[in-house]
């Protein structure tokens, strides 16, 4: 009998398996509004999906006390905005580049990549503060951060 029952469990563990990897995730489309936002400051790694402007507004208050905000135009009834922050970085050589925001089905995934100078890079030395804010379309799904190379 425990033999049959293991047996059953393995079969049920494969089909669900071979289920899972005919699953493709499909390309999300985005508008990046960073620029549109301004120059902010986030001290430290910041993210956060926000579906209303009053708590998007709160997050970079929060962060930006006393600067002038200027908040993209969203449409919140039809989108969301996303936002992630590196924090800190010692000059201007420091970007946040989106590699990809992408829907599996269950969730969606905003992939992104910091751009480091290397030696010999034309960079000013100043503090900077590389962030992104995008607008993706509006989603029940939670809304996951992938950070290639970073632990």
């Amino acid at each position: 009998m425990a033999v049959l029952i293991r047996a059953a469990c393995a079969g049920v563990a494969a089909l669900l398996l071979l289920a899972g990897c005919g699953a493709e995730s499909r390309s999300v489309a985005y508008t990046d509004l960073t620029r549109e936002a301004g120059p902010l400051e986030f001290t430290r790694i910041t993210r956060g999906l926000f579906r209303d402007r009053a708590s998007l507004r709160e997050v970079l208050e929060r962060n930006n006390p006393g600067r002038p905000l200027r908040l993209p135009a969203i449409d919140f009834a039809q989108q969301s905005a996303y936002l992630v922050a590196a924090g800190p970085r010692s000059s201007t050589g420091y970007v946040l580049q989106i590699v990809r925001v992408e829907d599996t089905g269950s969730e969606i995934w905003v992939v992104v990549r910091e751009q480091t100078p290397s030696l010999g890079d034309p960079v000013a030395a100043r503090v900077t503060y590389p962030f992104r804010l995008l607008a993706l379309p509006r989603t029940d799904e939670p809304v996951k951060l992938k950070w290639l190379g970073r632990p």
